[in-house]
């Protein structure tokens, strides 16, 4: 397992997490002049967008996020987001929350599967962050913010070999490897199949660096070449124009992470088969992890340092629906697996003058549903965050 994978997997996620929201946001706005006070207006939008990317890129927490470190257990990462999606005045409830990540796990587990090869993971990094500034580009002091998360991806990540490449694009795969969440957008444009699992094309751009299949050389030992064969393939294979740009701005070439909700068009999820009987299976083991509060704590600690955004007394939390409908909703509230469902875990912070807020209490305010049992990570990726305690 690489210990270079959860910014990459992070802010893939957040990148997706905020295409969905940005969505959804402009589908509900009302304009201004004819909301009512609980109506979503475009100043709202952008004011939602701007908190939740301005905690997502908060220095403090950028750092600890790119030390080295293994990848948070599914639990964990999914608070983390529970976390971010409530840092300003938008408020999800659990069905809408399920559907945001269950949209943005399956979005970035298909890029992860088409990446070209493993270092172009890095561009699709690339390509939500450019995203994201697209967002922002009006708010220079969070532009700063997510330029420097650029330059410690660019220290960090651009000197890596392809091996150590592989391996992070490895780690992620075997983090998403029993999720299969069948979404409309991928069913409709039949790269999924019924049961969740994504139809991979043998056809396209080949790899920067490598050369179209159909060609056979063979060399004597002298390293001389003596022989050349030719064979046909089932897939149309084709060069591609030229290498995505990794520096600060440029074009990444790879159109993999870009937003694919920028064409307005409905997004549903459901839980196929084959998870549902993954989810049954859970219940097998019912014992308590002992381990889950020290993984709660070492989260609260880290985005103790965040600014929660919390509505004042004449101010209220808007509600943002992810279904069409209140019903839907509802619907999708009361049918889904229990064990696919998680609680929003609560941090109380103190806004201390001059600096961010610091944590007061972290166990004692900390509602811990009882954890999952994780049969494949046994623990391992606990006893790692317990380091950092």
């Amino acid at each position: 397992m690489s210990v270079r994978t959860l910014p990459l997997l992070f802010l893939n996620l957040g990148g997706e997490m905020l295409y969905i929201l940005d969505q959804r946001l402009r589908a509900q706005s009302i304009p201004g002049e004819k909301a009512r006070k609980d109506e979503w207006t475009d100043v709202d939008r952008k004011r939602v967008m701007n908190d939740i990317i301005t905690t997502m890129f908060n220095k403090k927490f950028m750092e600890e996020l790119f030390k080295p470190q293994e990848l948070y257990s599914k639990k964990a990462l999914r608070t983390v987001y529970d976390r971010l999606a409530h840092a300003s005045i938008m408020r999800l409830n659990q069905a809408s929350m399920d559907k945001l990540y269950d949209l943005m796990t399956m979005a970035f587990k298909y890029q992860v599967l088409l990446c070209p090869r493993p270092k172009d993971i890095l561009l699709i990094t690339f390509n939500h962050l450019d995203a994201i500034k697209d967002f922002i580009h009006d708010s220079p002091g969070i532009l700063n913010q997510v330029d420097e998360t650029f330059r410690q991806l660019i220290e960090t990540y651009g000197c890596l070999s392809a091996g150590e490449f592989q391996l992070i694009r490895q780690t992620l795969l075997v983090f998403f490897q029993d999720m299969h969440i069948r979404v409309s957008i991928f069913l409709k444009d039949k790269v999924q199949n019924s049961n969740g699992r994504f139809v991979l094309p043998i056809s396209g751009p080949v790899p920067w660096g490598t050369e179209v299949p159909g060609l056979i050389r063979m060399f004597n030992h002298n390293g001389d070449e003596v022989k050349r064969t030719e064979f046909t393939t089932d897939g149309n294979y084709v060069t591609p124009r030229r290498e995505g740009s990794f520096d600060l701005y440029g074009d990444r070439v790879l159109k993999l992470g870009t937003n694919m909700y920028s064409v307005s068009r409905p997004v549903e999820t459901h839980v196929s088969g084959s998870s549902k009987n993954l989810a049954s299976h859970t219940k097998e083991n019912i014992a308590p992890n002992p381990l889950a509060k020290e993984e709660l704590n070492f989260l609260a600690r880290l985005l103790g340092g965040l600014e929660t955004k919390t509505p004042g007394c004449s101010e209220t939390g808007f509600r943002l629906n992810l279904f069409t409908t209140d019903e839907e909703e509802e619907h999708a509230a009361l049918t889904r697996p229990e064990e696919l469902s998680y609680k929003v875990i609560n941090i109380e912070a103190t806004q201390e003058p001059g600096r961010r807020a610091e944590l007061s209490r972290i166990l004692g305010e900390l509602e811990v549903a009882e954890p999952r049992p994780a049969s494949s990570e046994k623990g391992e990726e606990l006893l790692a965050l317990m380091d950092g305690l």
